[in-house]
């Protein structure tokens, strides 16, 4: 990540499971081109990876900044902005964490 680029923060590790993704994709939602998201977690992520790949693609890039095998730390940035008049919904994760989105 380059200095002109600013990153937000969430350890998901204090975060209760049923809120992880949601907040997650909250906060991926409100990131403009140049700034990321740093995401500290107890496991591999590869699961939200997925879901960005094929709900989000081609908007999101991401880096492994740590991995594991006790903390995985990973940098997922924002590609290009959202084209004008686009409200993709990035407020559920369409998943089985038990959020109720």
């Amino acid at each position: 990540m380059s200095e002109a680029q600013t990153a937000t923060n969430i350890d998901v590790r204090i975060i209760p499971h049923r809120e992880r993704h949601p907040r997650i994709f909250g906060a991926l939602g409100a990131l403009t081109e140049g700034q990321s998201l740093q995401i500290t977690s107890d496991h591999d992520p590869r699961p939200l990876l997925y879901q960005l790949a094929t709900n989000f693609p081609g908007q999101f890039g991401w880096e492994y900044l740590e991995q594991g095998p006790e903390v995985w730390r990973l940098d997922i940035g924002r590609l290009e902005e959202r084209a004008e008049g686009s409200e993709d919904d990035m407020s559920g994760c369409e998943c089985c964490c038990g959020s109720e989105h």
